[in-house]
């Protein structure tokens, strides 16, 4: 069945009413059990920091099995390939995790965000509205330098992944002495944005432990 550009639309407009009464529901049942949006984006920012942690080990497994082709023999090309196949799999798993990760932390940071301010609104001293606003501008501040790192590191992913699945499709085609001739003048450029990846999400790994540092203090 084919819908015209309208339905989509509107049917796109539902899904995101949906999603959204969907996340604020699950933030108000949380609450009612004593589990506050505060916590609830320390434990986000804590997995994405860990998805992160587990996409530099696959990504770095994944250029250890490309570096292993060099020296390869014909018989041994197949297992190989495997192999390689494998961790960029793998790799390719740990990026959509990252990613999904990433979008979690915005979702609730967004929520707590608009609650502190509104919120604000409710004190009737000026002094304690103020420093409450000072901290909420400090939170935010600290949480965009954690975002664009996050984001910085996961756009790094997309060059990595896209040369690997090129030399494990070329692989996959030309199972031969000749193929690995031609990917050995690709593997300093893979290395080299391997160890930029691999710098990137440190840094976001060491801006998430920061951050959380900040909220639980």
């Amino acid at each position: 069945m084919l819908f015209t550009p309208h339905v989509r639309s509107v049917f796109l407009v539902l899904v995101f009413f949906c999603f959204s009464g969907c996340q604020s529901a699950y933030y108000g049942a949380m609450e009612k059990v004593g589990i506050h949006k505060r916590e609830i984006l320390v434990d986000r920012v804590e997995e994405a920091k860990q998805s992160q942690q587990d996409a530099k080990q696959e990504f770095s497994s994944a250029l250890e099995q490309f570096q292993a082709l060099v020296g390869v023999a014909d018989e041994d090309l197949q297992s190989q390939y495997e192999r390689l196949n494998s961790a960029f799999e793998d790799s390719e798993d740990a990026a959509e995790e990252v990613s999904d990760r990433i979008g979690a932390v915005e979702d609730v940071s967004e929520a707590l965000f608009e609650e502190w301010e509104e919120e604000l609104e409710l004190y009737t001293s000026a002094k304690l509205r103020q420093d409450s606003a000072r901290k909420l501008a400090a939170t935010k501040s600290k949480y965009k330098q954690l975002l664009r790192a996050m984001r910085s590191a996961e756009k790094r992913m997309t060059p990595v992944l896209n040369a690997l699945r090129d030399q494990v499709l070329y692989l996959k085609h030309n199972l031969n002495a000749r193929a690995i001739d031609s990917l050995k003048g690709e593997l300093k450029s893979v290395e080299t944005n391997v160890a930029r990846l691999i710098g990137d999400m440190e840094k976001s790994i060491a801006e998430a432990e920061a951050f959380i540092e900040q909220l639980q203090n």
